[in-house]
């Protein structure tokens, strides 16, 4: 016999960001009735317009709730939203559970998932890739770590935002394999620019060196969907930003030590980005490590 998985009548959403915001609204078409609480005042009236009840605190929006979904900044924003001294966990509803769709360090959030279990909490982590277009029309790609029952669980709510739902593993798995993905993502950023860089100061003409990789195996995320809308045409305004990226990648290069590979590329890759964020203006977008490449170069 099929089991039969019940949506939550009520998804709370407590991060109404660049992401947070367009994910908020998938959840709303799909016919959840969602709760929102930014400290954005901003962020709350684009909510509210967009027809969801708004908080300003997470307590507020999480009163009797039995599904949240944090998307916040690291895992030191989310515990302390979650058991901090104004954290939702004691306003939810019994046997509630958790959705974490941050980027936050996997033993970070295998450490929170235990101390939320001794008070009947269930916690999932569910990052997503895919940036602000695709949080828009609700074709993210979701990595969905935890319990099995407790992804299934989530998984109306989880496919009201996404294109590809995947159960990663264990509690922890869905960041690990966040960090990884934006490892590979920036790493292959990081050539696709060296390359123009190359190609420019040979003579080769910009488009056509991202025409000739994008047909070619050099193809990758970033030639197809980065360089010439974002590189080239010198807007660098793809929706995430350098400090994100460089937060990621930092996550990415630890994990990498806490499995024993102390020399990983992933180490060299995250301080070539931490170097550029201590360079670039803070707002910096993630496209414009191109410009820190180039500094690079030339100096």
């Amino acid at each position: 016999m099929t089991k039969v998985i019940t949506p939550p009548d009520v998804v709370v959403f407590l991060g109404l960001g660049q992401m947070g915001l367009p994910m908020a609204k998938r959840c709303l078409a799909a016919g959840f009735e969602v709760r929102g609480a930014d400290p954005s005042a901003s962020a709350r009236e684009a909510f509210a317009a967009a027809g969801g009840k708004v908080f300003e605190t997470g307590r507020e929006a999480a009163k009797g709730a039995s599904l949240l979904i944090t998307m916040l900044p690291d895992s030191k924003v989310v515990r302390d939203a979650v058991l901090g001294p104004q954290g939702v966990a004691d306003a939810l509803a019994k046997d509630a559970l958790i959705i974490d769709m941050s980027s936050s360090v996997p033993v970070d959030t295998q450490s929170l998932g235990k101390e939320l279990a001794g008070r009947g909490i269930g916690l999932i982590d569910a990052p997503v890739s895919g940036g602000v277009r695709r949080a828009i029309d609700g074709t993210l790609s979701i990595m969905a770590g935890g319990d099995a029952e407790l992804v299934e669980r989530a998984g109306p709510v989880l496919q009201a935002m996404a294109k590809s739902v995947f159960a990663t593993g264990p509690l922890g798995s869905g960041h690990a394999m966040k960090a990884l993905n934006n490892y590979v993502s920036a790493a292959g950023l990081v050539a696709a620019c060296e390359a123009l860089l190359v190609g420019r100061r040979f003579g080769l003409q910009p488009d056509t060196i991202i025409d000739v990789l994008n047909a070619s195996t050099g193809k990758n995320n970033s030639t197809d969907v980065k360089m010439k809308q974002f590189v080239i045409s010198e807007s660098f305004a793809s929706g995430f930003s350098l400090a994100l990226m460089a937060k990621d990648l930092r996550i990415a290069a630890d994990l990498s030590k806490f499995v024993g590979l102390d020399a990983s590329n992933a180490e060299t890759v995250a301080k070539i980005w931490e170097q550029a964020k201590g360079t670039l203006d803070k707002s910096a977008d993630h496209t414009a490590i191109y410009r820190y490449i180039a500094s690079a170069v030339e100096d």
